[in-house]
């Protein structure tokens, strides 16, 4: 598995636990506002910062996209 792909897993677990749903969810979530891909090519910049500011652009994209 490559290391953006085994980031992305770690990242929407985490980022799950942080929002108290399952991965699932928030997969469907991701998708359905097609977010997905998006998040997943931000590999270069999210796992170089805290996690807490990916969360929080996670959290600026979705509000933007809702």
């Amino acid at each position: 598995m490559s290391k953006p792909s085994e980031f992305f897993i770690y990242l929407i677990e985490r980022y799950a636990a942080y929002k108290n749903t399952s991965a699932d969810k928030i997969l469907v979530l991701w998708d359905k506002l097609n977010l997905t891909d998006f998040i997943y090519d931000m590999y270069e910049i999210y796992h170089s910062e805290r996690l807490q500011n990916a969360f929080d652009d996670i959290d600026s994209l979705i509000a933007e996209r809702s």
